[in-house]
């Protein structure tokens, strides 16, 4: 069970915790994005057709806080060679994944405890940053300061960065994290274009940007009527780019009753949900959805997320541009380096108290 035993800690309050039947949401928006990769691609009627992207991701932002994109010009190979990549990895050995493991103080690598809502979840990930920043000095790091540095199983086929002569090719995980930041790019755009604003407002926020992306392998689970893959929450940053398996799990909360609805499984997609970071950058125009994972007991379950977060030295608050003496911004600025830190460390045990939410921002 990817070296997971079922104990206390796994189980949810009855309250959190599953529901014996979760219905497929029929409404979660699909988009399709392929105006935005056509060949050709220019003049009057380009512009009207990604116009009418920036309002279908406007609504569904608004609405749901998730959709799921077709058409997004990501090559199937470049998915296939990233989702075997992921399934060799949790096919090793405990004790090979565990040369690997994280730490507080190295936060990226492998780990299968970590906590959501202090409740620890079912699954097993494998994390790394898709920009590495500068090694802080020796000393920095004897003081507490936090390496952002990957790591990397050197021995296994798919995860290094392999140059061979004028044929230069980047290792699979890379190449797809790169094919992503392209993607998460075009979002952001489409999303700014939404609230009127011009298209690469937000991109200043992310020139050192601190994004990760995480592998996930939910085994099967002996009693997944009190466990759940992943708790409750909302992801801080400023948008989620999923891909995940056909077996399913990805369940939303819906905003118009409260319900848990499960996100469909479509061929080809990607799920995208906007973050807390979004929420206060539109001064709550988008709401940050919350969701969680369930599991079952026969299958296991595979998904790559990819938190698109700004830099460190960012500060979070409502844009100017959407404010008003009528429209005042309802959150304080905050930093984003601190609040992720935060978040972070709270993932890796349960805590005393609730972990910081951009609720405590919340002017009153």
């Amino acid at each position: 069970m990817g070296g997971l035993t079922m104990d206390q800690a796994f189980v949810q309050a009855p309250e959190h915790g599953p529901k014996p039947t979760v219905t497929e949401s029929t409404g979660i928006p699909i988009i399709d994005l392929s105006p935005l990769t056509a060949d050709g691609a220019g003049g009057d009627d380009t512009a009207a057709a990604v116009d009418a992207l920036a309002g279908e991701v406007g609504a569904a932002s608004r609405d749901w806080g998730f959709f799921v994109v077709v058409g997004h010009g990501m090559a199937a190979e470049t998915v296939a060679r990233a989702t075997a990549a992921q399934r060799a990895f949790f096919a090793l050995p405990p004790e090979r994944k565990a040369a690997v493991r994280r730490t507080e103080a190295e936060p990226l690598g492998y780990y299968e405890s970590e906590h959501t809502k202090n409740v620890r979840d079912w699954k097993e990930v494998f994390d790394l940053v898709a920009r590495e920043p500068p090694a802080p000095p020796p000393a920095a790091v004897a003081d507490g300061e936090v390496v952002y540095a990957n790591k990397w199983p050197e021995d296994l086929p798919g995860f290094r960065d392999v140059k061979r002569e004028l044929f230069a090719r980047r290792e699979a995980l890379e190449e797809y994290t790169n094919a992503l930041e392209e993607l998460a790019l075009k979002l952001l755009e489409l999303l700014a274009r939404s609230l009127n604003l011009r298209p690469d407002r937000l991109h200043g926020f992310f020139k050192e940007h601190t994004t990760f992306f995480r592998l996930n392998h939910y085994p099967p689970c002996p009693r997944p009527e009190v466990v759940l893959g992943v708790g409750r929450h909302k992801d801080p940053g400023a948008l989620t780019i999923l891909y995940q398996d056909d077996v399913g799990g990805l369940d939303v909360r819906r905003r118009s009753d409260g319900e848990w609805v499960r996100v469909k499984c479509v061929p080809n997609s990607f799920v995208i949900n906007v973050g807390d970071t979004m929420q206060v950058w539109s001064n709550d125009r988008y709401e940050s959805a919350e969701h969680r994972v369930s599991v079952n007991s026969e299958k296991e379950r595979f998904s790559m997320p990819y938190f698109f977060n700004p830099a460190r030295d960012a500060i979070v608050e409502p844009l100017e541009e959407l404010v008003s003496e009528e429209n005042p911004p309802r959150y304080s600025a905050y930093s984003w380096g601190d609040y992720f830190s935060t978040k972070l460390n709270g993932n890796f045990k349960r805590l005393d108290v609730d972990n910081l939410q951009i609720a405590d921002f919340r002017k009153s």
